[in-house]
């Protein structure tokens, strides 16, 4: 691979999670401020990304890699990205600000997957390479989240303005980025991109578990996504949105240890362990404050161990028990399971929750967070009663 593609598809990467890190995690925080949304508004904002991510596999399976050379869509959405980001920063109203978002999410949804595509078909070494293109991306997240947290732009517009600049400028970079042709010959259809081809591994009543289980944990992960970061602003912790970027950086450190772990605990106590740690953090933002801060420290630094160890070691198990024959299908099932539907849910439970716990435009968010924390113990009940396959290769 020469390094110059590989310069190239880093700086893709970064540009990419870059334009997502600059609104996704503030959202919540700009719409309660500035918006003066109620919590199911804030929901629905949240919920349009999952729409997205459930229409963008067929977008991208059906369309652009069968007929468009993938880095000239990926420059063309970009750019339309832009112009509707450019249209968000003038809404004042949160309805019609829910409908323009879920606009601009259907065309950034299908990037996420369109540069995955283009940096898989230039690497040599897709286990040697691949990882330190996408770890760009990590790095962009954690860059933006430093940058907005360091000039107080979290409840401001600005995070659109920064999002709408950074889309531009990947949408323009895009048609420069080595030629991704189209691949005319596939023939992907609906049930390969639902990964209907996969429900016959739901034989195995582990597999079935460990699939209910990641569509039902979701719905405490939206929480966090959405409920964060205004979150910690009540709580009285300050440059928020720095202190969040821990998360990140706790990612990439339990990423490394995965390998460790599954030679010397197998992947079921990695996944209990994953469950664990959620229960824990959502306890530690319900209860953490300005006295008791190191809560909600450990609450963040925990995201390394909830994400990893449950959701990068439940698409290891997958791709272990689907095989090569149903690899596809399945990774493709349990991602529009996950990020549509699940994320989808969790959205419009979590504004639902905010606003029941709400009195005169205060949150109780003790109780807010118990909610997710419930749901995460029932999950972990359920696993540890129900599945029982601890037997997955180490070197996967």
């Amino acid at each position: 691979m020469k390094n110059l593609t590989r310069y190239q598809l880093m700086a893709m990467m970064f540009l990419l999670y870059f334009i997502w890190g600059s609104w996704y995690g503030q959202m919540s925080k700009y719409m309660f401020n500035s918006l003066h949304a109620t919590g199911v508004q804030v929901g629905g904002a949240y919920a349009a990304f999952s729409i997205a991510m459930i229409i963008a596999p067929f977008f991208v399976g059906m369309i652009a890699d069968r007929y468009f050379a993938a880095q000239k869509v990926l420059g063309v959405l970009s750019l339309a990205g832009a112009a509707l980001l450019y249209l968000i920063t003038g809404i004042t109203d949160a309805d019609t600000f829910f409908w323009v978002i879920l606009a601009y999410c259907i065309t950034f949804a299908p990037t996420m997957a369109l540069t995955t595509s283009i940096a898989m078909q230039h690497v040599k070494d897709t286990e040697k390479d691949f990882p330190t293109i996408r770890v760009m991306g990590t790095v962009a997240w954690i860059v933006v989240s430093n940058i907005i947290g360091y000039y107080g732009f979290g409840d401001s517009v600005m995070i659109f303005k920064i999002s709408m600049i950074a889309a531009a400028v990947l949408g323009v970079y895009s048609f420069f980025l080595p030629n991704t042709p189209p691949k005319p010959n596939t023939s992907t259809t609906f049930s390969d991109i639902l990964g209907l081809d996969a429900f016959k591994l739901f034989k195995d009543r582990s597999f079935a578990i460990f699939f209910i289980s990641s569509l039902l944990i979701c719905i405490p992960l939206s929480f966090y996504y959405a409920m964060a970061n205004p979150s910690l602003t009540d709580s009285g912790m300050t440059n928020v949105e720095n202190k969040m970027s821990l998360g990140q950086a706790s990612e990439v450190i339990f990423m490394l240890l995965i390998p460790f772990a599954f030679r010397k605990f197998g992947v079921k106590w990695i996944l209990i362990v994953g469950l664990i740690a959620w229960i824990v953090r959502f306890i530690g933002f319900g209860y953490g404050d300005a006295s008791s801060e190191w809560l909600l420290y450990m609450a963040i630094l925990l995201h390394g161990v909830c994400y990893d160890f449950f959701f990068v070691t439940g698409q290891i198990y997958t791709d272990s028990k689907a095989g090569e024959k149903y690899r596809s299908s399945a990774q493709g099932l349990i991602t529009i399971a996950t990020y549509g539907i699940g994320m989808g849910i969790g959205s419009w439970i979590a504004g639902i929750v905010a606003d029941q716990y709400t009195v005169n435009g205060v949150k109780d968010w003790t109780s807010i967070w118990m909610v997710p924390a419930g749901i995460a113990a029932l999950v972990l009940v359920l696993f540890v009663l129900f599945f029982k396959d601890n037997k997955v290769k180490a070197e996967a």
